[in-house]
């Protein structure tokens, strides 16, 4: 979906042509196209919309009317989600209703589920099973549906009198009430996509009160953080309350940060260094984690971007093992299955471990070999640290 967004003062100014939902590498550059137009404001509806293009016609509603970015993007998080059904369901609902309000669009993504919309009459049995399902919260047991007469349903419905013809079919209402889940301020709780933390953000100067806070998804674009911030009320960071929800960070992770203590920017961007990483690397970092013990999220990031220096060999749990892995699997050596019982595999697990910096763990054994130590790798710059050192080294030679 494409919307053309303007400033209603300052038509001169031109226009920025969005894309929704906003992918979040294109966050922070759509928030610039706004701000050169002296709109885009974090928490009031400024953007005129002279323009909505794409597969939601019923959204044409929303031109001339100002909207703020985040609920417009909110939304279109929410439609994207839809199947078919539901699809027809908002749309004809939204104009049934003659919704054009943002409050009452993003309200009406949670309830109109609860419509039947009938837009091809030839198949009385499917839109009585269709409208039974509606009925009960989208779902029924297969008993349930064995014993309905779908078409008697169906007639029943039609004859009903209480359909409303839309442009996107004739569409009944099933007494479905537009409850106000979002106050207008207060986004409801949705996963877009995966993510890596849930926050919860308040400002210190209000109680607490689960109902009334912003919640945001890491990994996120910077200026979603400072946006949530001010859409929140909190103009300064440490004005800030925020309560972790989820965590989808290896267990090694979260037992090693207290997330009350962390920067929200440290945290985020830790979330980014470990949605580079696959699944098995993200196994790995956790298993580093427990070997090297940091003390914050940003010594945790420098563990996650320098992995390669890390070796991790799962389900090796004992020197003998180790030894075994070494000498059959890891190609370091030709290895004879014929001198299978001569070897010492545990006296030469125990000698590689001595020579490495490395530990057994329930999940494996990890080694590090890089140049420098690994308080040095968790440095602020571990780069700069290793610079240093080969400069003192030169220098002790010289």
């Amino acid at each position: 979906m494409q919307i053309v967004l303007g400033n209603r003062d300052h038509p001169e100014y031109g226009a920025a042509t969005i894309p929704f939902p906003i992918p979040r590498e294109e966050y922070d550059h759509c928030i610039k196209l706004l701000a050169a137009l002296e709109i885009g404001n974090a928490a009031r509806r400024d953007c005129q919309v002279l323009e909505v293009s794409g597969p939601w016609p019923a959204l044409k509603r929303l031109e001339d009317s100002e909207v703020n970015l985040d609920e417009l993007d909110y939304l279109a998080k929410r439609l994207d989600s839809f199947d078919t059904t539901e699809v027809a369901q908002y749309q004809a609902m939204a104009e049934k209703l003659n919704l054009r309000g943002m409050t009452d669009l993003i309200n009406l993504t949670f309830c109109c589920q609860q419509a039947t919309v009938v837009t091809d009459f030839s198949n009385l049995e499917a839109i009585g099973r269709t409208h039974y399902m509606n009925l009960h919260g989208g779902c029924a047991s297969m008993g349930e549906l064995e014993n309905l007469d779908g078409y008697e349903t169906a007639l029943l419905l039609i004859d009903s009198g209480a359909g409303t013809v839309t442009r996107y079919g004739v569409v009944y209402d099933n007494g479905m009430r537009l409850e106000q889940l979002y106050d207008g301020k207060h986004l409801p709780e949705y996963h877009y996509e995966p993510d890596l933390l849930t926050v919860a953000l308040s400002s210190k100067q209000e109680p607490r009160n689960m109902e009334h806070v912003t919640w945001l998804y890491l990994l996120a674009a910077r200026g979603k953080i400072e946006r949530a911030m001010l859409r929140s009320g909190i103009p300064d960071p440490e004005d800030m309350r925020f309560r972790f929800e989820n965590s989808s960070f290896p267990a090694e992770i979260n037992a090693a940060l207290d997330f009350r203590q962390e920067s929200i920017y440290e945290l985020n961007d830790l979330a980014l260094a470990v949605s580079r990483l696959s699944m098995e690397a993200q196994k790995k970092l956790g298993v580093v984690v427990e070997m090297a013990e940091p003390e914050s999220a940003s010594q945790i990031r420098h563990l996650a971007e320098n992995l390669d220096q890390f070796e991790f060999v799962p389900e090796v749990r004992t020197p003998a093992e180790y030894g075994r892995y070494m000498i059959q699997e890891s190609g370091h050596f030709d290895y004879d299955d014929n001198l299978k019982d001569f070897y010492d595999y545990e006296k030469y697990g125990l000698q590689r471990m001595e020579q490495e910096t490395g530990m057994l763990t329930d999940k494996g054994y990890i080694s590090y070999y890089g140049a420098l130590s690994l308080e040095e790798l968790m440095m602020e710059d571990p780069a700069e640290a290793y610079r240093q050192e080969q400069g003192v080294q030169l220098g002790g030679m010289a």
